[in-house]
């Protein structure tokens, strides 16, 4: 366990964890813009996803008291090449019957405390402009905007912007 905030426990992400995940992560493909993915993972697909955030690039579960999954949030490479190994990219999702609980800035504040103790240098994020809610927890949690991506993603015969913020550790 790496920390409890207001009854949620925040821990390392288990292969358990790998169906109750991919339903937050695909009821955001469905549902809105939070990704731009078009369509749902198919549960291989996700547990790849899983088993490739063990190591250097972990993510983490926030649970409730019963041990049902709320949301969750990972680190992944920046780029591939050599020059940018210590910049990483957070994601964050949270099931949508606990937005604005707390749980995304739990996750987002211990993520990036995670990143910084594994010796990364800064982490980016990515948001599908329009997704205020995690533009504002972002923001929240000390990352600044740096640019905006404009028209880069496509969903739903509409294109959209991508604003970039960035925390440095």
């Amino acid at each position: 366990m790496l920390a409890t905030v207001g009854g949620v426990e925040i821990r390392p992400l288990e292969r358990r964890d790998a169906e109750p995940t991919r339903d937050i992560y695909n009821d955001a493909v469905n549902a809105g813009i939070a990704n731009l993915d078009h369509f749902p993972r198919t549960a291989e697909e996700h547990l790849a996803w899983v088993d490739g955030h063990f190591g250097s690039h972990p993510a983490i579960v926030a649970v409730d008291e019963d041990g049902t999954v709320l949301g969750f949030a990972a680190v992944s490479p920046y780029q591939e090449r050599t020059g940018y190994t210590t910049t990483v990219e957070d994601s964050i999702y949270v099931h949508a019957n606990h937005h604005g609980r707390g749980v995304g800035r739990a996750l987002l504040e211990h993520l990036c405390r995670l990143a910084g103790d594994m010796g990364f240098h800064t982490v980016i994020a990515r948001v599908t402009a329009g997704n205020d809610g995690s533009i504002a927890l972002h923001e929240a949690c000390g990352f600044e905007r740096i640019g905006i991506e404009r028209e880069v993603g496509r969903k739903r015969g509409r294109w959209f912007d991508v604003i970039v913020l960035q925390r440095m550790l």
